[in-house]
């Protein structure tokens, strides 16, 4: 399968490394159009309708979530490239987006790609993007949703909605209020990873639970969470979790 794509990135040299890399690993995608200006990129999208673009967070003029939420139908791929911002890193994460962090790595490169390859077929995109803008609009983190992989396809949940994660055989039981449960084809890792700064705290190497929904904790190592849902905290855990509570609920 042939696909076309779009790069846009402001550094000259950064968009040579771009399509260096795709000639040499993806003779299958053909660069139908790049740019230094987002202006200008904008318009290549538009135009060009491509099924993939490489897209650059921080540029003069307009940002890459700037240059996203003015395209008026976002139905195409993107991957991010971006110098480390955890801020930026951390939207992208929430809703399943691929993106890559400069000086781009070679392997993370072909694992970012063959990723959003399989996610074309699955046309999940336009949802994808369309939640990333709504994200980037609401500065109280809870209140945010995160994509989930399920077997089903992609679900979208409230980031306050979710009770705890739950560890199962290299998938993650995804507990929500009203006793709504979502089984991920992610690991509870990949959970930790993109909650922990969102008062979650993985209590046990199988559970990742949401600060905001602890009720009580007892002394024998329990996190009693709402709807009286106890979860174990480990031994080893249990020293800095108490910690924790009393940084973050003073």
């Amino acid at each position: 399968m042939n696909i076309t794509a779009v790069l846009i990135d402001d550094e000259r040299k950064a968009l040579a490394i771009l399509k260096n890399k795709i000639e040499q690993e993806y003779p299958q995608i053909e660069i139908i159009g790049t740019s230094q200006s987002p202006k200008e990129g904008l318009e290549l999208i538009q135009n060009l309708k491509p099924q993939l673009v490489f897209l650059d967070v921080a540029m003069p003029e307009m940002s890459g979530f700037d240059l996203l939420e003015k395209v008026g139908n976002p139905d195409f791929e993107v991957i991010f490239v971006t110098a480390f911002d955890e801020y930026a890193i951390e939207a992208i994460r929430y809703c399943a987006i691929g993106y890559l962090v400069k000086p781009v790595d070679t392997e993370d490169f072909v694992d970012a790609v063959n990723k959003a390859i399989q996610n074309i077929d699955e046309k999940t995109a336009f949802l994808k993007n369309k939640l990333l803008i709504e994200n980037l609009g609401i500065p109280t983190n809870q209140k945010k949703r995160i994509a989930i992989s399920s077997a089903d396809g992609l679900e979208f949940v409230k980031i306050k909605d979710i009770i705890y994660c739950q560890g199962v055989k290299g998938y993650t039981k995804v507990n929500l209020v009203n006793k709504k449960a979502i089984l991920s084809t992610q690991s509870i890792g990949h959970f930790n990873k993109i909650l922990e700064n969102q008062d979650f705290y993985m209590v046990h190497k199988s559970y990742v639970i949401n600060i905001n929904h602890l009720e009580k904790y007892l002394n024998e190592g329990v996190a009693v969470l709402t709807e009286n849902i106890e979860v174990p905290v480990s031994r080893t855990r249990k020293s800095d979790f108490l910690d924790t509570l009393k940084t973050r609920l003073g």
